[in-house]
């Protein structure tokens, strides 16, 4: 949860009971817990006004899993002045591993002049909600923080003869305290620490009466010789790469992240006008799913190669070559319409299922051919209907066990494709159970059919 910068720990606290109340309504949340603050050595750098809730649910399906999401965000959207964003436990961690954000899109804006990136931000954040599946989008500008600021009049200093540094210093001394002993007790060492009693600082304009003193013993007031002012500032600039950045985040919904980064990328580029000096990064789990993608389907490619030069020295002829080659859009059938069966997203875990496929594919077809071979040149079966029948109903046991394994195997991972944990295996392994399906039958049927027609046996004996 986020609220206005500036919010103290107290009423970041109130708020937290509100938002605790509200979860709990909910029967599948069974413990709420609220974590506002940080640890003095923290490595977490979030101000008061940012608090986190571990919402702990009881244990749901697959589908319950899903929607308890939607519902929670809906039951939140009634509390004004916060912004919130719901993820999972393992899905934020590994995001923040990612892109130190804990967001599946993470827009960062690179800038030297902090108001133009505050714009900037605001502007992205706009068109980030309205593109189609944006949720829990958020944009905090760098809280600002009351400060007390004080300049020093050079000529006022010199004129009463004290230097900067020992004004400097005096003024440390009221607000900070400075340590002029120790008392030793035993083993044990306890500093003595000289600080302006609270009273005398309690308000910003009391500073102004911090006595100076020169080297002549003369006594002068902190307001002689500096102006005391009430300001605010911005307690936390956040710096990449030594250039200032503000983050816009925002989570997907309802579509596959990577065409949602997409279609955000080419709106923000048209709608949204930077100022000069003000560049975006676009990045998140869409940036590390292209990058996985790309470096999958190249060493998909790279493999695909390797196995085609294989199998042309294992056969040495282009027909055979063909047929294995004809096999695999079998598989792709099954595949593609797995994947529009469970919503249409091709996640690197349905890549992975492809690739898989293949496999299994290629070697479907390659124990058919081999066997033909067989029944042709070592049995003495003359190549025609009959032999190419008699050698798929013989592949048959061999081909269906195979399948029927290796479909009870990833059944169970397809089933809860939707818990959390299996969002890898669950659409990996629908994906090869529909590829399965379709190959298993077509290869039966349909590339014995082909193989009678392509493949031409030479006559033993004959050159």
């Amino acid at each position: 949860m986020s609220a206005v910068p500036g919010t103290s720990l107290e009423e970041s606290v109130r708020l937290g009971r509100i938002v605790s109340a509200r979860l709990l309504e909910d029967k599948r949340v069974r413990l709420v817990a609220q974590r506002a603050g940080r640890a003095e050595l923290s490595e977490d750098t979030w101000g008061t006004h940012y608090t986190e809730f571990e919402v702990d649910l009881v244990p749901l399906t697959g589908k319950a899993a899903e929607t308890v999401q939607d519902d929670l965000r809906r039951t939140l959207e009634g509390i004004p002045g916060v912004n919130f964003a719901i993820r999972g436990f393992l899905a934020e961690r590994i995001e923040e591993t990612l892109t130190g954000s804990t967001a599946q899109v993470v827009v960062k804006l690179f800038g030297d002049d902090l108001d133009s990136l505050d714009l900037s931000a605001r502007r992205m954040a706009e068109t980030i909600g309205r593109v189609r599946g944006a949720t829990d989008v958020q944009y905090d500008p760098p809280p600002v923080a009351p400060e007390v600021t004080v300049r020093l009049r050079p000529f006022a200093l010199a004129s009463v003869g004290i230097r900067p540094d020992e004004a400097l210093e005096a003024v440390e001394t009221a607000t900070r305290g400075a340590t002029v002993a120790q008392v030793f007790d035993g083993s044990r060492t306890t500093d003595v620490v000289v600080i302006l009693d609270s009273a005398s600082r309690r308000r910003p304009e009391q500073l102004r009466r911090i006595p100076l003193s020169n080297v002549n013993g003369r006594i002068v007031s902190l307001q002689s010789v500096a102006d005391v002012e009430r300001t605010t500032g911005r307690y936390l600039v956040s710096h990449q790469g030594t250039r200032r950045v503000v983050t816009v985040t925002a989570n997907v919904q309802g579509r596959d992240v990577a065409g949602f980064a997409r279609e955000l990328e080419n709106t923000a580029r048209a709608s949204v006008n930077l100022p000069a000096g003000i560049f975006a990064d676009y990045g998140g789990t869409a940036a590390a799913q292209r990058s996985a993608q790309r470096e999958l389907l190249l060493n998909s490619l790279l493999t695909g190669l390797g196995i085609l030069m294989l199998l042309g020295l294992a056969f040495g002829e282009v027909d055979r070559l063909s047929l294995v080659l004809l096999n695999l859009p079998f598989a792709l059938v099954g595949g593609v319409l797995a994947v529009f069966a469970t919503g249409g997203v091709l996640s690197l875990g349905s890549l992975v299922g492809f690739v898989t496929l293949f496999g299994i594919a290629t070697r479907n077809a390659v124990m058919l051919l081999s066997h033909y071979d067989h029944l042709v040149n070592v049995e003495g079966a003359p190549w025609g209907m009959d032999t190419a029948l008699r050698g798929a109903m013989e592949r048959l046991g061999p081909i269906l066990m195979t399948a029927l394994v290796t479909a009870i195997g990833l059944l169970p991972l397809a089933l809860g494709s939707g818990d959390p944990g299996r969002e890898i295996e669950g659409p990996m392994a629908t994906v090869i159970l529909g590829g399965l399906l379709t190959s298993t039958i077509l290869s039966l049927i349909v590339l014995p059919v082909f193989a009678l027609r392509v493949l031409r046996f030479r006559v033993p004996g004959t050159q």
